[in-house]
């Protein structure tokens, strides 16, 4: 039903966008495998190792996702031609970690410019992995020309880190701020019906409120109070500050600043954020100092993270047993989907497989979506119990958000772990119901007819909603709400009123949850492997990522992002304009909306990002 509110409007744009993409597709896609074909060919070659004494050059561009989803030509023609890139969380984890115990790589090097998003849990774990390459004795070096305050946080896990003498250190806390749009939506004579369960469930509110509700504010406090914790806390300690110290500059930044004459760079310095200016020339020679120069053309000895992986994994042995890792990334809907939306079908039919699948012998489910639909989320949990049911172990692996939807399938594992900043719980659930009787009244359009029964034409959108129909809806979700309580608690080995007490859609963060027994450990994705291959018995064991079928240009792209790692080419990469932010944020809304089409209508949803 909401699916289908834009139906009408978006009908002639989006054959239109259709045919445009059909034409643009395939001369993009020819003229770019061709160009950076001819490239390779003629200007590169590949090395024939990692030279001894290297460097590992951490530099992620664009945004640290669990699943690669690779833009369409018009996607990269509306970015300015250029895709912002996407870095693939286990990848970094494995370079770093192959990295901390190869002797030909001497010391990590962190460049964080190019980094958009990541989400703080995200960050937190490949910053777990930098410590750790850390401990084993080997240096890492970071620098930022400026630091947002996600860069910053990744870059204090170096030994040195070194600023721009004209940059900043941009350290500001964290806010939920949303839009919210009762009143316009009054004056449009829209009217919004809601039925949910649970006081927390928020997800409805910014279409039938205009302000936040004491619940959501409450309990928005509590997370981003609890997150900033952490991050203060991490940061204080690898600069040997005090946690005061942390939030005292953050919370006096102004006189910080005045006491610095203005100098963003000096006030960093000052407050004992960086160790040291450097300019590009400085940090090149800086670099050089410690890992020495390639003998070809005199840059630093370093190898990036595509092309050691490249060298390094085809080197490293193989073994019979697998353990396999299946990505939910995204919002949970029903039917088939691509990569970057969890379907139902397409999901339950990857866990068939992996189950079916003789070699794998356990299975992981990396998590990182708000939910999304009940009965798809619903038939994705009964296909891991079916997993377990046939003896393969099942673990799930919460990322930056696991939450509504999100813990429903979590609920099928053995074991949960999450980051100790994700954010899961919401149970609850809600429906919401558009009517647009009045705005097509105003228009003069009438609309009359015959049912044969009461409940016939009831979800009509042009008709107002029937007080029969509502309530059938209420007892509908309410139902909802008694099976979720009751599949976590069967889950979880909880009663009934011990998970009514965490539930009410209310989100927690990992730590938290752990505590409430919502979370049997904290850790990140590598400590879930490795207790599932536990459960198996397995000690030698290969780790792999079973995806659903990809489309022709998915296929060119990721042979062409692989075959360009493996020369050592960077492809081209930008961060999108603030203008073209602004619009994305604004159609967000309503291309989440399009993709809701549970059949009963029921959604299990978190109306939370990860900070």
């Amino acid at each position: 039903m909401i699916r289908g509110l834009f139906r009408f409007i978006f009908a002639t744009l989006r054959l239109f966008v259709r045919t445009l993409d059909f034409v643009v597709r395939g001369l993009f896609y020819a003229m770019l495998v061709f160009g950076v074909g001819m490239i390779v060919a003629f200007f590169f070659r590949p090395e024939p190792d990692i030279p001894a004494g290297s460097a590992l050059l951490l530099r992620p561009g664009g945004a640290i996702v669990e699943q690669a989803v690779f833009d369409g030509p018009l996607d990269l023609l509306g970015s300015g031609g250029t895709p912002a890139g996407q870095n693939v969380l286990a990848d970094l984890l494995e370079a770093v970690r192959l990295a901390r115990d190869d002797a030909r790589i001497s010391a990590l090097v962190i460049e964080t410019d190019q980094l958009l998003a990541g989400g703080f849990s995200k960050l937190g774990e490949l910053r777990a992995a930098i410590l750790d390459f850390k401990a084993s004795g080997k240096p890492v070096l970071a620098r930022g020309e400026r630091f947002t305050q996600g860069q910053y946080y990744l870059a204090t896990a170096a030994d040195e880190v070194h600023l721009s003498p004209d940059g900043f250190v941009l350290l500001h806390g964290l806010s939920r701020y949303g839009a919210y749009f009762k009143d316009a939506l009054d004056k449009l004579g829209v009217k919004m019906h809601v039925f949910r369960v649970g006081e927390y469930k928020s997800f409805s509110e910014p279409f039938t409120r205009n302000d936040m509700s004491d619940e959501d504010r409450a309990a928005s406090r509590d997370l981003l109070d609890g997150v900033w914790a952490m991050l203060r806390d991490d940061v204080a300690a690898a600069r040997k500050l005090a946690p005061e110290a942390i939030d005292a500059h953050v919370n006096d930044y102004r006189d910080a600043l005045a006491a610095a004459g203005g100098d963003g760079a000096l006030a960093a310095r000052n407050a004992g954020l960086v160790d040291r200016f450097s300019t590009r020339d400085e940090w090149r020679a800086r670099l050089i100092e410690r890992v020495g120069t390639k003998s070809h053309n005199g840059d630093p000895r370093m190898v990036d993270v595509d092309r050691y992986l490249a060298v390094a994994r085809s080197k490293q042995p193989q073994h019979g047993e697998q353990v396999a890792v299946l990505v939910a990334q995204g919002a949970i809907v029903d039917g088939r989907e691509p990569a970057g939306v969890v379907g139902g079908d397409t999901f339950a039919e990857l866990i068939r497989a992996v189950r079916n699948d003789g070699q794998v012998k356990a299975l992981v489910l990396r998590i990182d979506s708000p939910g999304g639909s009940a009965w798809a989320s619903e038939v994705i949990r009964r296909e891991l119990e079916l997993t377990r049911k046939a003896g393969k172990p099942v673990i799930a692996s919460m990322s930056s958000v696991a939450a509504s939807g999100g813990y429903w399938i979590a609920a099928g594992a053995d074991e949960i772990w999450a980051a100790p900043a994700t954010l899961t719980g919401s149970i609850g659930i809600f429906a919401m119901f558009p009517e647009f009787s009045e705005p097509l009244q105003r228009l003069g359009i009438n609309i009359d007819g015959v049912a044969t029964a009461p409940l016939a034409g009831a979800l009509d959108p042009r008709r107002p909603l029937s007080p029969a129909a509502a309530e059938a809806m209420q007892l509908g979700i309410e139902h909802g709400y008694r099976r979720f309580i009751d599949v976590v608690a069967k889950a979880r080995d909880m009663k009934q009123g011990e998970v009514e007490t965490v539930a009410r859609g209310r989100v927690w963060l990992g730590a938290a949850a752990s505590e409430l027994g919502l979370v049997d450990q904290t850790g990140g994705l590598e400590a879930a492997v490795a207790a599932a291959a536990a459960r198996a018995g397995l000690e030698n064991y290969d780790v792999v990522w079973p995806e659903a079928g990809q489309s022709l240009q998915e296929r060119l792209l990721r042979r062409l992002a692989g075959f360009a790692g493996q020369f050592g080419i960077e492809l081209p990469q930008a961060a999108p304009s603030p203008l073209l932010r602004l619009l994305a944020e604004a159609q967000a809304p309503a291309a989440a909306l399009l993709q809701w089409n549970d059949p009963q209508h029921q959604y299990l949803h978190c109306l939370c990002e990860a900070p």
